[in-house]
């Protein structure tokens, strides 16, 4: 750490964000009064792995900035030099008009996914995932008189924290306080093999998860049904990989249904399973893919709606309706720091392998886990896909009754005591809040995967024994 900060007065800062910040996700009793138990966390600066707090202290982030975003590692000066250069040139203009990162941005990214076409900017995953609703209903007024309006959700899957994508929310601890929610979405089941709904196992599971979709189609009824909205691995509900046959069972009906699908890669994009898309894996071919934090690795706001030509299609001919084209906006969608660095973060992975590298270090990784598991009997379940991992704890393996989620934030607390940032599912499912989330950067090596894991064992034996 070069310690620049210590030019400021770091009490004088840590004060102004305990008077005046409200924090995300945060209870702010312990910040507050006289007799304040704690500090806000403040962290000032971060380089590859590593991050440091108002304390000097040094971390390694098994998260990518708390929220699996910053994927291709902290202190990368050509992306931060894009963007000082193209705000000098043009930081701004609205949407209607184009801009030159933002086509050739488009360009790179639509070369990355065959078969999608067209790229919608917007502000945030949570926004990207409402412009993709927003389509489907307009599609529905267009093709179908308003009838075929209804998006189905996945249980455990989440989509956003406006109302609208909240509900599409399968995290009821999340929703819970902020209803009445919007009208025409229906849930469907989760797909976890490890807390199975039906005693199958492998394929005959996945397709299994797939009919229990077609059975709430039907219920609904297919011609009021309009898309399927589901994430390719499930990441705040438990980093949840789908079992084998799911994916092409989900696309099947959803072909014979004329069900738009719907795949939410705002986690999952851009890497974070070894593949540039976590649906590539699984060999489906999606209408929308929405995404947003791994785009810039956070080092710029940028979100994307993207479609195929035939979605993209509907809305050209005015020759009957002119208000047939997509009437929206977003404001920051404009803005063109994040295009400029959605370039250089795209670069910077094909020029470093680090598809590549996330396969490798996501497999050992996962070997990692499972040794831990035979280790500590509270692991029952070690799971995910490239460098997006869970390690969900039991009180007993036998029953897989979760492990209490204070015991769970013990351990978070515990790593991070040692300067180790790991996360977990957090007052998101009643009773479900039991697994640890591992999200590290790309560039992640072997060394630092048994850095975070030594910490993981040892704070596993102390909150466990």
């Amino acid at each position: 750490m070069d310690g620049k900060f210590l030019d400021n007065d770091i009490d004088k800062i840590v004060e102004a964000d305990r008077a005046h910040v409200w924090h995300h996700l945060s209870q702010h009793e312990p910040y507050q009064g006289k007799d304040a138990k704690l500090d806000p966390r403040i962290i000032v600066e971060g380089k590859g792995m590593r991050v440091w707090d108002q304390k000097g202290k040094e971390h390694i982030d098994a998260v990518s900035g708390g929220v699996w975003t910053v994927n291709v590692g902290y202190g990368r000066e050509r992306i931060a030099n894009a963007i000082r250069d193209q705000l000098i040139k043009l930081p701004y203009f609205a949407g209607s008009a184009g801009s030159i990162p933002g086509a050739l941005f488009s360009e790179k990214l639509i070369s990355k996914m065959p078969g999608m076409s067209r790229v919608y900017y917007t502000n945030s995953g949570s926004e990207a995932n409402e412009k993709a609703f927003k389509m489907v209903r307009q599609i529905s007024h267009k093709l179908y008189g308003g009838k075929k309006y209804k998006i189905l959700y996945r249980d455990r899957d989440y989509h956003g924290s406006t109302l609208a994508t909240m509900s599409a929310g399968g995290q009821d601890e999340r929703n819970a306080q902020y209803g009445p929610f919007a009208p025409g979405f229906v849930r469907v089941p989760h797909c976890m093999e490890y807390r199975a709904q039906w005693d199958l196992s492998g394929e005959e599971y996945g397709v299994a998860a797939a009919k229990a979709i077609e059975e709430v189609i039907l219920a609904e009824g297919p011609e009021t049904v309009g898309a399927l909205c589901l994430e390719p691995v499930t990441a705040g509900g438990g980093v949840i990989t789908p079992p084998e046959g799911y994916w092409p069972a989900v696309q099947e009906i959803c072909r014979k249904y004329d069900i738009l699908l719907h795949i939410d890669e705002v986690v999952c994009g851009v890497g974070r399973t070894g593949t540039w898309f976590g649906y590539q894996h699984y060999g489906v071919e999606p209408d929308f893919v929405t995404m947003a934090k791994g785009v810039a690795s956070g080092y710029a706001a940028i979100a994307c709606c993207v479609t195929n030509e035939r979605v993209f299609d509907l809305f050209k001919d005015d020759a009957t309706d002119p208000m047939n084209y997509f009437r929206d906006i977003s404001t920051f969608g404009g803005c063109t720091a994040g295009p400029a660095a959605a370039l250089e973060n795209m670069a910077i992975i094909e020029e470093e392998g680090l598809l590549e590298n996330t396969i490798e270090m996501g497999h050992y990784m996962l070997d990692q886990l499972n040794a831990l598991k035979d280790k500590h009997k509270v692991i029952g379940d070690a799971r995910g896909k490239g460098l997006f991992l869970g390690a969900e704890l039991v009180s007993d393996r036998s029953t897989k009754e979760p492990a209490p989620e204070k015991m769970v934030a013990a351990v978070v607390a515990d790593c991070m005591a040692q300067g180790i940032v790991i996360g977990m599912t957090n007052r998101s499912l009643p009773g479900l809040n039991n697994t640890l989330c591992f999200s590290p950067a790309l560039i992640a090596t072997k060394d630092d995967i048994d850095e975070i894991l030594t910490g993981v064992d040892i704070s596993l034996t102390k909150v466990f024994g």
